[in-house]
């Protein structure tokens, strides 16, 4: 199978293409991402992170002990100014199979969100359809998004800031029908890393003239945060993925862990130790 090339004037792959395909391959096998004769949809939004998912995990593909298939799926929202013309191009290069969708939810997201609230929740809801629609249509079984380690460690802000809750993105989950896994094989590689890997791939991005044209997102908000602190701790990206790779359950308040937590006292007992049984 053939890869689209980078520019030739770019010379050999940066360091950051190495980290990538070495994350995102532990990633892979950690989770248990992938299994013989999947067939993946990887939806390309026309942006970095969804290019460089697709083209790693081609080069994965040619060389991995197990055999899966990938197909490529765009979605045209009928955006104004929309030119998807290089991501065809890019695509029809690659040598990877590809379908690329039209369908106007543009206009469907503009009417149901409210003003001066942000475009994305919708905008994803309705792309997620379209993808689990054709999903099926295409004989996929699971569905494979370009998520990074930065959008897990905001989007984990963000729900603990605006709606109480301690989630992030996990690497992988069943859609609510049981019909699809969704992965996210990127999750742990940083964006730095992306970025440097798709300036030397000169991919050409798409811009989302949508979220793109909205001031003040909380997601913007949540990584200056991030970048706030990074400047007193240059590790703490690092950290925080840690931190949600090593949860203590017994050390929170959800109520519905109870029984996790009376199931580890009794270990601890039993092991000679002291354990302390608060009121509930």
């Amino acid at each position: 199978m053939t890869t689209t090339q980078p520019n030739s004037t770019a010379g050999q792959s940066p360091l950051a293409s190495k980290r990538l395909r070495r994350i995102m391959g532990k990633t892979i096998a950690d989770y248990q991402l992938l299994a013989s004769g999947d067939h993946l949809m990887v939806a390309i939004s026309g942006g970095k992170d969804s290019y460089t998912l697709l083209e790693l995990l081609a080069q994965l593909r040619a060389r991995a002990p197990i055999e899966f298939r990938l197909t490529a799926v765009h979605l045209d929202q009928v955006q104004p100014g929309y030119d998807g013309a290089p991501l065809r191009r890019w695509l029809e290069r690659s040598g990877i199979p590809f379908e690329i969708l039209r369908e106007d939810t543009y206009s469907t997201v503009i009417d149901v969100t409210p003003a001066g609230k942000a475009f994305c929740a919708a905008c994803s809801r309705l792309r997620r359809g379209v993808l689990y629609t054709n999903a099926e249509r295409l004989g996929c079984n699971k569905i494979a998004l370009g998520h990074h380690r930065d959008d897990a460690l905001e989007t984990l802000l963000l729900n603990l800031f605006y709606t109480g809750k301690l989630q992030a993105m996990p690497a992988k989950y069943t859609t609510d029908d049981q019909r699809f896994e969704v992965i996210r094989p990127l999750i742990e590689c940083a964006e730095t890393d992306i970025i440097e890997h798709a300036n030397w791939a000169s991919y050409p991005i798409l811009p989302c003239n949508l979220c793109g044209s909205q001031d003040g997102l909380r997601r913007e908000q949540m990584r200056g945060l991030i970048e706030t602190l990074e400047a007193d701790n240059p590790h703490v990206r690092a950290s925080m993925l840690n931190a949600i790779r090593n949860v203590r359950p017994t050390h929170l308040l959800d109520r519905k862990l109870s029984d996790y937590r009376d199931s580890t006292a009794a270990q601890a007992g039993d092991a000679g130790l002291i354990t302390l049984r608060l009121p509930r």
